[in-house]
């Protein structure tokens, strides 16, 4: 094929909806496939397929951690669908997923997943890191860190 007819596809190809598809937005306590989110968010109108693996770490500022237990607010839920609602808003996705993981969670496992697919890179980029970060600013979500010396800490608490 040449690159002139490549061109011509992206003329014709079909048109991105009003908002994108929400295949996942939810809190739950079991494990996240950040790969399994990137297959159900494909679409074959999509040009680009972008994910986040959010996984814990074994050390923070310094200090070695064990795990991880992450607690949430009653509402937590809705306020994911909320954000995820935001995100599908934008022009040019076709289809998003953000799931956060609650309960204990062991060095390497996934707290915060997201997939999410457009018709272009630019688009898919800018609202994953956009998702990112107002799951951050905006879900009721608390962690307490198990440190290997023993001592714990809470973070997230306003």
């Amino acid at each position: 094929m040449t690159r002139e007819a490549d061109h011509s596809h992206e003329a014709t190809g079909a048109a991105a909806p009003a908002g994108a598809r929400i295949v996942r937005a939810e809190m739950t306590e079991a494990p996240v496939s950040v790969a399994e989110l990137a297959r159900a968010v494909a679409d074959r109108a999509a040009g680009a397929v972008v994910t986040f693996d959010g996984m814990v770490r074994d050390h923070d500022d310094g200090r070695s951690v064990d795990s991880i237990t992450y607690s949430c607010h009653p509402s937590a839920g809705e306020v994911i669908e909320r954000i995820a609602a935001d995100i599908a808003a934008r022009p040019g996705l076709r289809a998003l997923a953000i799931v956060h993981r609650t309960g204990e969670l062991a060095i390497g496992d996934t707290a915060l997943g997201v997939a999410i697919s457009a018709d272009h890179r630019a688009e898919a980029f800018a609202a994953l890191a956009d998702a990112v970060e107002e799951v951050k600013r905006r879900l009721p979500v608390w962690k307490n860190q198990r440190f290997s010396d023993g001592t714990t800490e809470w973070s997230n608490c306003a």
